[in-house]
């Protein structure tokens, strides 16, 4: 389902916000896992302290923009999935 302009604003301030307060971010592609097993990722995600999202690139490099982590915009590239680490 596509997001409308103010969903995409929620999204880019809540990802912005989670950026500007973690300690790391992995991006990782997630082709290949199953429904059952990015289930489990994030739970054990949550589990660990992580925050782990998966987003249009665009949004996510607008959200990083004024962070620490503006250098990897150039490298979102793909479908990926972000984990910001909490801890």
């Amino acid at each position: 389902m596509a997001l409308n302009l103010n969903q995409k604003k929620e999204v880019v301030a809540e990802l912005a916000e989670v950026a500007s307060k973690a300690h790391s971010l992995v991006a990782a592609e997630y082709v290949g896992l199953t429904v059952s097993q990015l289930t489990d990722l994030r739970k054990k995600a949550r589990e660990s302290g992580v925050y782990l999202k998966v987003a249009k690139n665009t949004l996510v490099s607008r959200a990083v923009e004024d962070t620490d982590y503006a250098v990897v915009q150039d490298e979102l590239v793909g479908p990926l999935l972000y984990a910001f680490s909490q801890e």
